[in-house]
């Protein structure tokens, strides 16, 4: 019996440390020591640049903690902005340096759940399958806690590790969050490009590199438009409609369907419609696998980004579909 508790005490031991000194203070007082954190962990200063980039409008996507694909190519977007040295470490004390310049509040704050957070109407299971969303009444979240973690631009994870113990389906609990909330850029895009090859979005006030976002951009099997292209269209909550000439994998009914509004619609809670028909910039029902997965043909944002990229953009605006090679001319 004293070996099965010692046991059991070695193993709580052993899985603690993962999120070990994860809190508010540890994050909000996080610095930098030069040697970059391994991209499996949570780390307290990858928090803080995250959210940094965020409110800079420089999207790292999912607020995760982590140093992986998204949040490093947005913090060497962010050095290009800056005009500093970009380097094969994607942060570097001057990078660090910079998005410290750019605001002091507090990275992470409390957040009181309301009875509207905890309200509902929640789906009891998102469908995997695209023709058996087209019967439900809304496309909605699956949880308070999905509808917490993206409002706060968190991953479900971080804000599972941040809150150890908490319920996210009780209303006047506190929990811990992160401060996202910036003043709205009154800077108007006159340029929208989207690099399929890197699978990024910049938008550009002239010259001027004003917001960056991580983005699956089309397929092999569907691959996204080429040229330039113009927005013809921003709708906020938008229907989905699917044309059976679209050929979808996966997808087997022959006739036309429409799936209704929500933050899980396939094209997510933004639609911003281009001039070549059936493509468009859109949110996501999955904000973790923007940039890892594929899309058809279309550019795919997490909600909050295509919505921050929506209220940039005006009918008109040109949308420039290059490659990396073409990038690289620039």
């Amino acid at each position: 019996m004293i070996r099965l508790f010692a046991g059991l005490m070695l193993l709580v031991c052993l899985a603690a440390p993962a999120f070990a000194g994860l809190d508010a203070a540890a994050i909000n007082n996080a610095e930098f020591k030069g040697k970059l954190p391994g991209d499996d962990k949570i780390n307290p200063a990858i928090v803080r640049a995250q959210v940094l980039l965020d409110r800079a409008s420089f999207s790292p996507g999912e607020i995760d903690g982590k140093l992986g694909e998204n949040a490093q190519k947005a913090l060497k977007a962010f050095a290009e902005a800056k005009g500093l040295a970009l380097s094969k470490q994607p942060l570097t004390s001057e990078v660090w340096g910079a998005l410290l310049a750019t605001g002091s509040d507090p990275i992470v704050v409390d957040y009181k759940i309301t009875e509207k957070d905890v309200k509902g109407p929640f789906l009891k299971k998102l469908p995997a399958k695209m023709e058996d969303l087209k019967g439900l009444n809304s496309l909605d979240y699956t949880s308070p806690r999905e509808a917490i973690a993206e409002r706060f631009h968190m991953s479900e994870a971080l804000l599972a590790a941040l809150n150890p113990g908490k319920k996210f389906d009780e209303a006047g609990q506190t929990i811990a969050v992160m401060n996202v909330a910036i003043k709205e850029s009154k800077s108007a895009v006159t340029r929208v490009e989207v690099d399929k090859m890197s699978q990024t979005v910049k938008a550009f006030a002239n010259s001027e590199l004003i917001a960056f976002f991580p983005a699956t951009v089309g397929s092999e099997e569907k691959p996204s438009p080429t040229g330039v292209l113009k927005v013809i269209s921003i709708d906020a909550n938008p229907y989905y409609r699917y044309n059976p000439d679209y050929k979808f994998k996966g997808v087997k009914s022959k006739r036309a369907f429409k799936i209704k509004p929500g933050p899980n619609n396939p094209v997510g809670s933004q639609w911003i419609g281009l001039s070549a028909e059936g493509y468009g910039i859109h949110g996501t029902p999955n904000p973790s696998k923007v940039s890892k997965s594929e899309s058809n043909g279309c550019v795919r944002l997490t909600n909050w980004d295509a919505d921050k990229l929506a209220k940039l953009l005006k009918k008109g605006t040109e949308v420039s579909f290059i490659e990396r090679a073409a990038a690289n001319q620039k």
